[in-house]
């Protein structure tokens, strides 16, 4: 129903935030991330659609313009021909991207006498782009999906997902324990503070705290955002040939390893053996490169490519005629 170019967890957010954009009659949208956000992309295919325009800060190593590549998001997000503006890493979103933003806006503003719609990195923590999570949340009763299972575990990057599932169990009485695995260089302190200033903006923050609504899981971040680790190739490799479920490097291969991770050598802190593992997408990040000599070596290694060139004789294997 999203469509191939909406998918995972940020087009739930997107549904509220644009919404907002639409209704305070903005023009453009600006929002930040990295070179190959799935947050940034989304935004950049969503505004399109909506007739507004993209702007997108993402934060790089990169030296000059022409050495950004066409790469897994950037592929996509470059085909909607947004207005791109390469920041240093690190750049802090409060301190770094979030005044860029506000200053972009004002010179627009300036420029054409056109409003902007500023959305925070990841699509933000609290309100509206929460109410995208809820909706979810709301999906998943109304299947009947959370009367089977005792946990919930799911990527941990803006925080978003982890507010908005912690919130709607609370609110709806259910009796599911969720679990946040960071996959960011973000502090498990970091995520909770951020989930009690959403409780706080919807007004809950007498009734509940953070910590109680929600399980923030460290450690399972490798070499932090965005990069990975040859274990981590080789796991999101094999879990794709023996299931069929593709995960990705940034969110949800590392959100999964760390949950096995868990229920292996720390299960106490699940609530029971019935795990529902919330898949909130990435699929695109897959192809930027990073898993080709894994996927070639395996395909060597496992004697899965064949030479068949004649229809004389069956295909060769291990470079003689089977």
């Amino acid at each position: 129903m999203t469509g191939c170019t909406l998918s995972g967890n940020k087009v739930r957010k997107l549904e509220f935030l644009m919404a907002e954009a639409l209704t305070r009659k903005c023009s453009h949208v600006i929002t930040c991330g990295d070179v190959h956000s799935n947050h940034c992309r989304a935004t950049a295919v969503a505004a399109r659609q909506l007739g507004l325009k993209p702007h997108l800060l993402l934060r790089t190593d990169l030296q000059e313009a022409r050495a950004f590549s066409c790469e897994g998001n950037a592929l996509l997000t470059r085909l909607c021909g947004p207005d791109i503006y390469l920041v240093p890493q690190p750049a802090p979103y409060k301190t770094h991207l979030r005044p860029r933003m506000e200053e972009l806006a004002t010179s627009i503003k300036e420029k054409t006498g056109e409003d902007s719609c500023l959305i925070p990195v990841g699509g933000g923590a609290g309100s509206p782009g929460i109410f995208g999570i809820i909706s979810v949340f709301e999906e998943m009763i109304s299947q009947g999906l959370l009367d089977d299972y005792d946990d919930l575990v799911f990527a941990c990057a803006s925080g978003c997902t982890a507010a908005g599932t912690g919130i709607s169990n609370y609110l709806t009485g259910s009796h599911i324990r969720c679990h946040a695995v960071i996959v960011c260089n973000y502090t498990k302190t970091h995520f909770l503070d951020q989930v009690d200033q959403t409780l706080y903006d919807i007004g809950l923050s007498d009734n509940v705290k953070a910590v109680n609504i929600v399980d923030i899981i460290e450690g399972h971040q490798g070499k932090g955002y965005s990069e990975s680790t040859q274990e981590e190739h080789d796991f999101v490799a094999s879990v794709a040939e023996s299931t069929g479920i593709m995960l990705d490097l940034i969110y949800t291969g590392k959100a999964t390893l760390g949950m096995l991770w868990e229920l292996n050598n720390n299960p106490g802190r699940f609530k029971g053996n019935r795990i529902l593992f919330l898949h909130t997408g990435g699929m695109f990040g897959m192809y930027d490169g990073r898993l080709d000599t894994t996927i070639i070596d395996r395909g060597h290694n496992d004697n899965k490519i064949h030479m068949w060139s004649s229809t004389d004789s069956l295909p060769e294997q291990n470079g003689h005629t089977a």
